[in-house]
């Protein structure tokens, strides 16, 4: 069992790896904006799109507003966007028609693969040398370190004017 010192150095580690990893992120996302020629912002929307489809929570425009910070008009102008290139569309929400939820068009998500593809085959490469045991313990991490920074940005929600 480490000591505190030695559990706290971990967690500094860790801390500086996921800053680490948030900006090569956010450099990747860069170049696959500027690649496609797709502002941040959209680049940003689509990200959180993908993110709840994954999840099984798709979201509706207005949670993707709150979820980006944006205005409602400046949500409106960026779906209208993403659809008319193809890369949203809109569905009636299964659970509720009288909700629509965004949806990746098959345009965007085989412009994400297509663009994407590299950095996962890099990424299996990478974890080869792993077990099933440790990347299992990995993703317990990952999970614990999404869920204390969606709580992070609840709190600041909360307190933003």
């Amino acid at each position: 069992m480490p000591k505190a010192d030695g559990r706290s150095a971990l967690e500094s580690l860790m801390a500086a790896d996921v800053r680490a990893l948030t900006a090569e992120s956010d450099e990747i996302g860069r170049y696959f904006a500027a690649r496609h020629q797709v502002a941040a912002n959209d680049f940003r929307a689509l990200l959180h799109v993908m993110v709840a489809e994954t999840a099984g929570t798709p979201l509706t425009a207005g949670e993707l507003r709150k979820q980006m910070g944006l205005s409602a008009a400046a949500i409106t102008y960026l779906v209208e966007r993403m659809i008319a290139s193809g890369h949203f569309l809109r569905e009636s929400d299964p659970a509720d028609r009288r909700k629509v939820i965004l949806r990746v068009a098959d345009h965007g998500m085989n412009v994400a693969r297509g663009f994407f593809m590299p950095l996962a085959e890099q990424t299996h490469d990478a974890l080869t040398g792993f077990s099933d045991e440790e990347l299992t313990v990995a993703h317990r991490v990952f999970a614990a370190l999404v869920d204390a920074m969606r709580g992070f940005r609840r709190e600041l929600d909360a307190t933003s004017g």
